[in-house]
């Protein structure tokens, strides 16, 4: 064992599954979340890029993220770079904005939102 093994925590030696991000980019795929929520709960992730605690509840939610990627479809939304969408998100699903923010979608219409330290990927197990 080195020196450096001395200071990793048990849980940077899990291996955790990746991700099933989707990237969300255009106002055309706003109609897209709608149809797909009506077979399955969609999520979107919107993150700011110029925001430390948006990165830190990012990774907070990936860490605790553990939903096989076929019973819910996750999107991420750079809010800083698609601003146009992230406003629209906001009109379509009824939500004020926040940064970051998580929003389930379900049957075409937003059932739950969460923002900054409220955001946690355990939520999302009550809508699969």
């Amino acid at each position: 064992m080195g020196i450096l093994n001395l200071f990793k925590s048990k849980s940077e030696n899990i291996s955790r599954p990746e991700i099933p991000w989707h990237r969300l980019t255009s106002l055309e795929q706003l109609e897209t979340i709608i149809e797909e929520s009506k077979t399955k709960p969609v999520a979107i992730f919107k993150h700011s890029t110029r925001c430390g605690t948006s990165s830190m509840a990012l990774r907070q939610f990936e860490r605790n993220y553990n939903i096989p990627s076929n019973q819910i479809k996750l999107y991420f939304l750079d809010l800083v770079s698609f601003r146009e969408v992230s406003n629209e998100v906001g009109i379509t699903f009824q939500v004020l904005h926040e940064s970051p923010q998580l929003i389930v979608i379900k049957n075409g219409s937003s059932v739950y939102h969460a923002s900054h330290y409220r955001i946690d990927a355990s939520i999302l197990e009550k809508f699969v």
